[in-house]
């Protein structure tokens, strides 16, 4: 199969095809963040880097039997500004259009993630199909939920793996079943403690001490003590109310550190870049040799692989 990935990213396209087991002839990138480049090069030594997709008029490849593509996503996600198409970075979905008219391959997949019905229905009507609704925490720790828009036929919902926070932190304890999304400002350090009273998110505690209490508060910003009145969080007992999640599963993987913390000994720390290569069921180690901060932002950006296994699985080959 002759493959074009648009965005391509970390190239999570291509490690899905092979846990498809889908045969892959070609497989044509494009990308332009040069430290996601290094990253897929370092991996896969097969794939043909096209670079800037406003230039694709220009590049010489072989006719795609499949095109996949997650355009960036900023102008239409609910954390953002939701300039939706009025964002340059969600313009670029139309130029995926055009490629996607152009070529005409036998199948497709775009994904994106959730946003206002009225985003939706462009897209929508633009590729013709509806999108399935899949929650990554079906196939992995965290819970993130994106739109894909195909026209493989017959892709269903996978089925749910059980696999936890717990079992993917490489040490701490943590607070719940499934983290939150990571995006691609988790990298941003800073005052962790003040991070996560700023935003109520999620940590993880050290077991031994069995006075700690896990609190959710109905008022933002509230302080409670076990019976329920308010004190301040001195010595590490009482902690800032957080929304908790009651479905088992963590918020999906991003950039953005406010989304996961773990703690040790009452100390919050960030999710390990192994620990979010995991979160998007990558291979360890995938996104080792750049710095972390572009392996929180790559993870962040890149698809959870299984979700994409699972999709492209349904393609028929004969």
């Amino acid at each position: 199969m002759n493959v074009l990935s648009c965005f391509d990213g970390i190239s999570c396209g291509r490690v899905a095809l092979s846990r498809a087991g889908i045969p892959v002839l070609s497989y044509h990138a494009s990308e332009i963040d040069k430290y996601a480049i290094q990253i897929s090069n370092k991996n896969h030594t097969d794939i043909i880097q096209l670079g800037d997709i406003t230039k694709w008029r220009e590049w010489d490849i072989p006719q795609p039997d499949l095109i996949i593509g997650g355009s960036p996503c900023q102008g239409f996600s609910f954390a953002g500004k939701q300039l939706a198409f009025n964002d340059p970075r969600s313009m670029l979905f139309f130029k995926f259009v055009e490629i996607l008219n152009h070529y005409k391959p036998k199948f497709f997949l775009v994904e994106n993630v959730r946003m206002k019905k009225e985003y939706q229905d462009v897209i929508t009507g633009v590729l013709g199909v509806e999108p399935i609704i899949i929650n990554s925490s079906l196939v992995s720790a965290q819970n993130r939920l994106r739109y894909y828009w195909t026209n493989i036929p017959g892709v269903t919902q996978p089925a749910d793996k059980c696999i936890y926070l717990k079992d993917i932190i490489e040490h701490g304890v943590v607070d719940k079943d499934k983290s939150y999304c990571i995006d691609a400002n988790y990298w941003k350090g800073g005052n962790l403690k003040q991070y996560f009273e700023k935003h109520r998110r999620q940590l993880v505690f050290n077991h031994s001490d069995q006075n700690v209490k896990i609190l959710q508060t109905s008022e933002r910003g509230r302080r409670l003590t076990p019976d329920g009145t308010k004190r301040d969080d001195k010595n590490g007992i009482v902690v800032r109310g957080y929304e908790t999640r009651t479905d088992g599963k963590t918020c999906a993987l991003t950039t953005v550190q406010k989304d996961n913390y773990v703690t040790e000994d009452f100390i919050i720390r960030k999710l390990t870049p192994l620990e979010c290569e995991r979160l998007q069921t990558i291979p360890d180690f995938y996104t080792e040799g750049v710095s972390n901060t572009q392996r929180y932002r790559a993870l962040g950006n890149a698809w959870t692989v299984d979700v994409i296994a699972h999709v492209l699985s349904s393609i028929c080959l004969d």
